[in-house]
């Protein structure tokens, strides 16, 4: 069925493919503020409750997500990127691999921001939420949104995957996103103290970085921190 759908894509006008990538990436933006709001347990009414320059910096992130798939569309249609389709362990083994090299690769590009004059550019509208909501998952100066994008295809440009596990990691990706912006732990914390769950970045990690900006770098997990000493608990 996916050889098929990969097949039947590449006969899809310009403007289809356009739409049908921006339609994903909506509905990506959209189902994280709707799930996020019913982890925080508010009314539905004030579901898409925020303001008109979040709402702008959110949909223009939606925009530039839907750039960044064309521009991977373009990649593997050229050859650039090359992505089996079979059904093995190789899907599992893909998704992880693409799990801790893009954890990594987010951490240096993480740290490397606030550290120097790229944070005044970049990545200061971010830090605009101490306290941050679901829609500030996507409250992103453009050129880190791209920044972002291009450290993705530029893993993918490297290394042949299985496209399963590109979708599976693209799903943990988001809901590791969306927990991180929560502004509580929808995680009971004797479950958090898990040896198995204990190096993965949980939304009380993330907020910790929002209020402390020295600390906790990591995205999925707090293992690049934990080596390079930039950790800090949970608080």
């Amino acid at each position: 069925m996916m050889d098929l759908f990969l097949q039947n894509i590449q006969s899809w006008p310009l403007w289809v493919l356009c739409i049908f990538f921006l339609v994903e990436n909506a509905a990506i933006m959209l189902g994280v503020l709707a799930l996020g709001n019913r982890l925080q347990h508010k009314p539905a009414a004030v579901m898409f409750s925020y303001s008109l320059h979040q709402w702008r910096m959110a949909w223009t992130t939606t925009l530039l997500n839907t750039l960044v798939t064309y521009t991977g569309y373009w990649m593997w249609t050229k050859r650039y990127i090359s992505l089996s389709t079979d059904l093995s362990v190789q899907v599992l083994i893909d998704a992880l691999f693409l799990f801790l090299a893009m954890d990594f690769l987010m951490y240096v590009f993480h740290y490397g921001i606030h550290k120097t004059w790229l944070y005044k550019v970049l990545h200061r509208l971010h830090h605009e939420a101490v306290d941050p909501e679901p829609i500030d998952l996507f409250v992103l100066h453009p050129l880190e949104t791209l920044s972002f994008g291009a450290l993705w295809l530029f893993l993918l440009l490297l290394f042949d995957v299985n496209i399963y596990g590109v979708i599976i990691y693209l799903v943990i990706n988001v809901i590791f996103g969306m927990a991180g912006h929560l502004g509580m732990e929808p995680v009971p914390e004797n479950i958090r103290q898990w040896r198995v769950l204990k190096y993965l970045g949980t939304s009380t990690f993330h907020h910790t970085h929002h209020r402390d900006e020295q600390c906790n770098f990591g995205f999925y997990t707090n293992i690049w921190d934990r080596l390079f000493h930039t950790f800090r608990e949970n608080r």
